[in-house]
């Protein structure tokens, strides 16, 4: 079947005609960050990609929301063709700073110890955003559907029946495969009847905008208070994002106070290294909680990204697990495709599955055991972590490969970017 023209904000390319009975290869639903790499990502695959967003096109790049982008991202994105189009709206930070409050034994992380020009960067959602969705007008084997809302979903045997609600209008699509890109209440997860374990934490997090009255100089900080992480990154303009985590009813209390009180409690926490602070725009808090999938895969169906897990926001992993995960995807359905393999079949996708639920796992619980690990006064454990960073700080083997976990190059990348980082 042939589709009409969906979005007035976007013109998709022109929708590829029927194969088989199948409109599309694939199906991504989520245009957010993690649905967009992979539908870029299989820019010269040869599928038929639909990507499925419910937000119109101009409200999705709005979200007031910052990340660390880690070194195995940029790897990714270089090698889909994109970085060039983010690296000018972003941050680079070429030190880390951690420390266990503000204790003096301060450990210090460099480009050198990675063997990179850089440790990481710090992205507003628009800058990753907007590139993606501008890199997609150059994917002719992409339809960009947007605003769609998927409304049912049927499997059968040999594909997936969508039913789509376009303007008010009931449409179908047929695919072989359909990708779960949806976010952490991602409905079609629960439709699918998957399964997720994990907790709500007893923290909540806090996250701002602010100006330094002094220059950041490319600087990131992580303090590990006795009531939860506090992280300082560096953004373009001399800005810088906040993450701030603390028990719920102190979060609540500090989202409550007016913008002199807050900046004196942050200022507290901060630390006078960058002078006066300014807020620029507002606070917002939300939980933290870890969330792994019991699978990832089922026939004909992927989740990736926080579809199928979440982690605590120490360390800013969670959109760098999913960048990885669909980066992962798309070379596991790219091989199967070159193998004339079904791209929906369990025996492909469980490839992926094994690929990345096991690392996510790793750093799932590698975030938790940092949160708990600092996240109290009990002098045993105290102790122990003090011995922890004279380690980090005296081991340089320690170090490094405490450094390539945090920033994603510990664990299997992707082909084609050990292939461009060459």
């Amino acid at each position: 079947m042939a589709f009409e023209q969906l979005s007035q904000s976007v013109s998709p390319p022109q929708a590829i005609a029927p194969n088989n009975g199948f409109d599309y290869d694939l199906a991504i639903v989520g245009g957010g960050i993690v649905g967009l790499t992979l539908a870029c990502a299989l820019k010269n695959s040869g599928l038929r990609v639909a990507l499925i967003e419910a937000k119109p096109y101009s409200v999705a790049a709005m979200k007031g929301q910052a990340y660390a982008v880690h070194m195995s991202s940029r790897l990714i994105l270089s090698a889909i063709g994109v970085w060039d189009k983010i690296l000018p709206g972003i941050e680079t930070f070429h030190h880390v700073k951690l420390s266990d409050a503000d204790r003096p034994n301060v450990v210090e992380f460099h480009p050198k110890d990675l063997g990179k020009e850089a440790i990481g960067y710090v992205a507003e959602h628009q800058a990753l955003l907007t590139p993606l969705q501008e890199f997609l007008h150059e994917c002719s084997n992409v339809d960009y559907l947007c605003p769609v809302e998927l409304v049912r979903t049927e499997f059968q045997s040999h594909g997936v029946e969508l039913t789509l609600n376009v303007s008010g209008k009931s449409r179908q699509i047929c695919t072989r495969l359909l990708v779960a890109a949806d976010g952490a209440r991602s409905r079609i997860r629960q439709n699918a009847g998957i399964k997720t374990w994990g907790w709500q934490y007893w923290q909540s997090c806090i996250v701002a905008f602010v100006k330094p009255e002094k220059p950041h100089n490319n600087t990131a900080y992580e303090k590990f208070w006795s009531s939860g992480p506090f992280a300082i990154l560096p953004l373009p303009g001399n800005r810088c994002r906040i993450v701030w985590t603390a028990p719920h009813a102190e979060a609540k209390a500090l989202l409550e106070l007016d913008d002199a009180q807050f900046l004196a409690e942050l200022t507290r926490r901060y630390g006078t290294q960058m002078g006066e602070l300014q807020l620029e725009g507002d606070r917002f808090m939300f939980p933290v909680q870890l969330m792994q999938s019991d699978r990832y895969v089922l026939p004909r169906l992927a989740l990736v990204g926080d579809a199928a897990h979440c982690c605590h926001p120490v360390g800013g992993q969670g959109l760098n697990l999913g960048i990885r995960d669909a980066a992962a995807l798309a070379e596991v359905l790219q091989t199967a495709t070159r193998q004339g393999e079904d791209l929906g079949s369990l025996q492909v996708l469980k490839r992926y599955e094994r690929w990345r639920k096991r690392e996510n796992s790793m750093v799932l619980g590698f975030t938790d055991l940092l949160d708990r690990t600092f996240s109290n006064n009990y002098l045993p454990v105290a102790i122990a972590r003090q011995f922890g960073l004279w380690v980090l700080r005296r081991v340089p083997i320690v170090k490094r490969s405490a450094l390539q976990l945090m920033t994603g190059l510990g664990g299997r990348l992707p082909q084609v970017t050990v292939i461009s980082d060459q």
